[in-house]
């Protein structure tokens, strides 16, 4: 069984990998962790650092349980949603953890919810946590 968490820092973000740490404990699942930005320019070094930062931290957590993980830093130009969507299915995933944020009715206009994007388009279940 494959398990993706997608992955950006926040506090709902950290409660997936919790919840795919469990999964992953109970069905002998292999895990992807994936941080998506939709642009890598010189601009962004920093915060791509840190992503990569972030992504070693996550990988720590799993291998200190023993759970055969593996992080991934998408940068190919599509909204984080659209990249995990791509990404579990080029990878066969078999389920998809992702954080939930709240966020008010015009905000989620505006700006778009990666969750409920990858809740709709994904083909395989994927579990939202808060």
């Amino acid at each position: 069984m494959k398990i993706l968490v997608g992955y950006d820092g926040s506090n709902s973000a950290k409660e997936a990998l919790n919840l795919a740490k469990t999964h992953a404990k109970l069905f002998g699942a292999t895990v992807d962790i994936v941080t998506s930005m939709e642009k890598g320019t010189e601009g962004q070094r920093e915060q791509i650092e840190q992503a990569e930062h972030g992504l070693e931290w996550t990988k720590s957590l799993f291998d200190e349980y023993g759970i055969a993980c593996n992080t991934h830093l998408l940068i190919r130009g599509l909204a984080p949603g659209e990249d995990i969507v791509e990404f579990a299915e080029e990878n066969k995933t078999d389920e998809i953890v992702i954080g939930v944020k709240r966020r008010s009715k015009v905000s989620k206009l505006l700006l778009g919810s990666t969750a409920q994007y990858v809740i709709l388009q994904a083909t395989c279940p994927v579990v939202s946590v808060k």
